[in-house]
């Protein structure tokens, strides 16, 4: 299972979020993840006005970019709080799978507990 959201893993066998329409309240840096821009899409994610501070695909999304930069204790806070959000999502990973955004929250955890996300030298702003 990947974990770039609503959209998910990728290549590496990481997740990362995605949603297919990429309206401002949707844009979640799928693109950017998949890339390895992972401070660029942590900058874009943070920059969107139009998309919920507790929107889980956001908070997972900037969780897998902060684990990437090996920032651990950021990255928890951030899978912490899509599990704990009032919102309950169904997210499509990378694979294109649908997965419920605790799930993939929790998976992302455990993905950081075992050093699944190991930081991306291809990284710029």
């Amino acid at each position: 299972m990947s974990l770039i959201l609503a959209a998910a893993l990728v290549a590496s066998g990481q997740a990362v979020v995605t949603v297919p329409d990429v309206a401002p309240e949707n844009d979640v840096a799928y693109t950017e993840l998949t890339a390895g821009m992972n401070e660029v899409a942590i900058d874009r994610i943070e920059a969107n006005d139009a998309l919920d501070a507790s929107d889980p695909a956001r908070l997972i999304n900037l969780g897998i970019a902060h684990a990437r930069e090996g920032e651990d204790e950021q990255a928890r806070e951030y899978f912490d709080a899509a599990m704990r959000s009032d919102a309950r999502l169904q997210l499509e990973t990378s694979t294109g799978e649908w997965t419920d955004s605790r799930v993939l929250a929790k998976t992302a955890l455990r993905k950081l507990d075992r050093g699944d996300f190991a930081p991306q030298m291809a990284s710029s702003r």
